[in-house]
């Protein structure tokens, strides 16, 4: 059985996304490298397909949730890749989070064999994902943004259309450069506090309701047992890697250089994320970053 919608890149985010999908009637063909997730996308209601090429070439729409520039580049691009097995009018969106040279790059091969292709990478972390209330960031011709938008809305809540093709790459570069900054700052702010002998839940409820407010403060705490849903009081476990805001601040870095901006801070966060990588947290939640500023016993 062919499926309306093939998604490719079942992970933290992408699983999610394609279940809301599916709630939402379509059919949905899910492909990832991990059994385990593609098989949780066939007991929600997805369909079975054992190679993603061959499903493509049946698809109304493509949709890409990918790690890196270089894997959506290697998927779309090339003899073996979407681009040269897609059927006319097949529409594109990738809502990985790349380079905007990168984005700009697929989007203008796809324009050049005559298909439609969206940059629209995301905002919310997997609670987000889960309840279908992402926000996306989309890059793209304004025809393209109408035809994508009625999938996007089954997934997000915001839809916000940035501009040309790699506009919704460079507003997610920005936004996690941000995202990453503040999550350090909210850190160290908290981790003051307690030294002075304050109860972070206190602490954090005056600031959150003051000028120093902020989204990892108020959705997102850092430091355990504030929140009870937050990564921080689940072991810093699931939610939003420190790999993937290293490789985020590193895009943020690299656009900067490219276009001549000043990023001091975000060159900080950056360094300071590869820091904590290194000594192994790699697979934590970002926000585990709060366990890196802690006082020297």
């Amino acid at each position: 059985m062919s499926a309306d919608i093939v998604f490719i890149g079942l992970g933290n985010m992408g699983l999610p996304m394609a279940q809301n999908l599916v709630k939402a009637g379509y059919s949905v063909s899910g492909h990832d490298l991990v059994k385990a997730s593609v098989d949780k996308l066939v007991e929600s209601g997805g369909v079975t397909e054992a190679d993603a090429m061959a499903a493509v070439t049946k698809a109304k729409v493509v949709i890409t949730m990918l790690p890196a520039s270089k894997h959506v580049e290697s998927i779309y691009l090339g003899d073996k890749g979407i681009l040269a097995n897609i059927k006319p009018g097949t529409l594109l969106i990738d809502c990985s989070t790349i380079a905007p040279e990168s984005a700009r790059k697929v989007a203008a091969a796809a324009l050049e064999k005559g298909y439609t292709m969206l940059d629209a990478p995301v905002s919310g972390g997997t609670g987000g994902a889960t309840a279908g209330t992402l926000t996306f960031m989309v890059g793209g011709t304004d025809d393209g943004f109408g035809l994508a938008k009625p999938y996007l809305e089954k997934m997000g809540k915001a839809i916000y259309h940035a501009g040309a093709s790699g506009s919704g790459q460079t507003v997610k570069v920005c936004n996690n450069m941000l995202l990453g900054i503040l999550m350090i700052g909210t850190s160290e702010a908290i981790r003051l506090g307690i030294a002075n002998g304050m109860d972070p839940k206190v602490l954090s409820e005056v600031m959150s309701k003051s000028s120093g407010r902020n989204w990892t403060l108020e959705v997102y705490n850092p430091c355990p047992g504030v929140m009870e849903n937050a990564p921080a009081s689940k072991g810093y476990a699931g939610g939003f890697g420190v790999d993937l805001m290293l490789k985020d601040l590193g895009l943020a870095v690299e656009n900067a250089l490219a276009t001549g901006s000043s990023v001091p801070m975000g060159a900080l966060a950056r360094n300071l994320y590869d820091i904590h990588s290194k000594s192994g947290a790699g697979g934590l939640d970002f926000s585990s970053v709060f366990n890196m500023l802690a006082k020297a016993k």
